[in-house]
């Protein structure tokens, strides 16, 4: 029996290596689109002719954090809220007024809702509260994707928490292999801040692989959180020098922090110029075996490909 998973977000960078990943794996896949087409529906047919028959649903929409074509002002900000808190919402809402809802429902949010430490480490157990404007988003976003407690005692709740996805064809490696191609890569601000990461390709088998155990799992009022990253925890030095020896490029142009606040913009800048030490604790616990759990294997792949 061939299963349908409803995707929010499936033609983004994250959207369509699990696309693929589902598809390869022998499961049909329906992505909810602005636009119409084979294999989609949009997300006004949503809204009126409610949720297809799926097994689970994933979304995974919402504005670049990191878009460089953007500048940092009032606009961006309401369209990052809008673009995650809406699709959210009408996912959840959609799931709700299902005669037959999804056994399972995933929400792909970020670390973000983790203060920033040169020296405290977070699992999913850690509990945090909103501090900044990107801390609120998550805390906002997890909230809409609550679902009532009627209907969570049949859908598994699950959320996942990602740093930041590396790979060829998006996310922020797009944007950095060039300049360290051409020499000119160099750590962020002091280098010392905490660079949480995961290959694009074990973010879709997490995903991939809380929705297909999630027969051994009893459904909960709680949503059940994993941390999407992988278990080395590194430094943006790290990560700096390593991509530098996988190109065999210098790395000798740091570019300071208020440089960073500047261009981007401060509230967004903070991923990059701080982080958080944060360990797959449930993830590892669940079983999940990582493709690339350093950074020297995900680089490789991404360089060599």
């Amino acid at each position: 029996m061939v299963t349908v998973f409803s995707t929010g977000g499936g033609s983004g960078f994250v959207g369509r290596e699990l696309t693929h990943l589902l598809k390869r794996k022998g499961h049909e896949v329906t992505i909810i689109s602005r636009q119409p087409g084979p294999g989609k529906i949009t997300w006004s047919e949503l809204k009126s002719d409610g949720l297809p028959p799926c097994e689970a649903t994933v979304n995974l929409a919402g504005e670049n954090l990191m878009n460089p074509l953007r500048w940092w002002n009032e606009n961006y900000k309401k369209d990052l809220f809008s673009s995650r808190i809406d699709t959210t919402t009408t996912l959840a809402q959609a799931i709700v007024a299902s005669p037959n809802p999804p056994q399972t429902w995933v929400l792909v949010t970020g670390v973000a809702c983790y203060r920033p430490s040169l020296t405290d480490r977070y699992s999913e157990d850690s509990e945090w509260t909103p501090f900044d404007l990107l801390s609120k988003l998550v805390h906002e976003w997890e909230g809409v994707g609550r679902l009532p407690e009627i209907v969570a005692q049949n859908t598994r709740q699950i959320i996942i928490r990602p740093g930041v996805v590396l790979g060829r064809d998006g996310g922020a490696m797009k944007q950095m292999l060039t300049p360290f191609w051409l020499g000119f890569g160099g750590i962020l601000g002091s280098g010392r801040q905490p660079f949480p990461w995961i290959h694009v390709s074990d973010l879709a088998s997490i995903i991939t692989h809380t929705i297909e155990n999630s027969s051994n799992n009893l459904s909960s009022a709680v949503p059940q959180v994993f941390n999407g990253v992988a278990p080395a925890m590194n430094t943006n030095y790290e990560f700096t020098k390593e991509l530098g020896r996988v190109l065999r490029r210098p790395t000798v142009f740091p570019v300071p922090g208020f440089v960073i606040d500047a261009v981007m913009g401060s509230e967004r800048a903070v991923v990059l110029t701080q982080g958080q030490m944060v360990e797959p604790k449930r993830t590892l616990e669940s079983g999940f075996q990582y493709k690339y759990p350093d950074l020297s294997s995900a680089l490789k792949e991404i360089v060599e490909r």
